[in-house]
């Protein structure tokens, strides 16, 4: 028997998010700038283009780039709305999500501290991606997950943040 799907579960998506990217958009490219120097020596093996790629991220171009992951997180949710759940996109979008939340909190502690998005992780993120995962269980919708959905979870959040870097980069001159 299938259990009728709280629109929360689907919509919510888009609210967890935006929540957890405040802080993103609130603390993260000042706490990268200043903290870039203690990184660049904590982890040497990190080849000096991404340390370059990360210095060129300002405010304006890491906003823009919050604005089309709303708009790929924004999808998503519409996505679970009008499948009731059901839809590969919403549900691979909340598995990323979630998966991505367990990325900060790798990263706090590597860094041995907090870092922009570390906070709402265990607060927001990842209460909400398992709430909503149990609403579309109990709704009979949720598709089972292996550890290849693991992985493509997680490629699928590191290419949204690629795609969405890469959107800001190109629109941020023309502002």
């Amino acid at each position: 028997m299938t259990a009728t799907l709280n629109p929360l579960a689907t919509y919510g998506l888009f609210a967890a998010w935006a929540i957890h990217d405040c802080e993103e958009l609130a603390f993260g490219p000042r706490w990268t700038r200043e903290n870039l120097p203690r990184l660049r020596e904590r982890f040497p093996g990190v080849p000096e283009a991404v340390w370059k790629a990360v210095e060129a991220v300002d405010e304006r171009e890491f906003a823009l780039a919050v604005g089309a992951m709303a708009a790929i997180v924004g999808s998503a949710a519409v996505a679970g709305g009008r499948s009731e759940g059901r839809s590969a996109f919403f549900q691979g979008a909340l598995n990323g999500f979630g998966l991505h939340g367990l990325v900060h909190l790798a990263q706090a502690a590597a860094v041995r501290g907090w870092t922009p998005g570390s906070a709402t992780s265990p607060l927001v993120v990842i209460p909400f991606t398992l709430w909503a995962r149990g609403r579309l269980r109990r709704a009979g919708v949720l598709r089972p997950t292996r550890a290849r959905d693991v992985a493509v979870g997680l490629a699928v959040a590191a290419g949204a943040t690629v795609v969405s870097h890469a959107v800001a980069r190109t629109v941020a001159p023309r502002f």
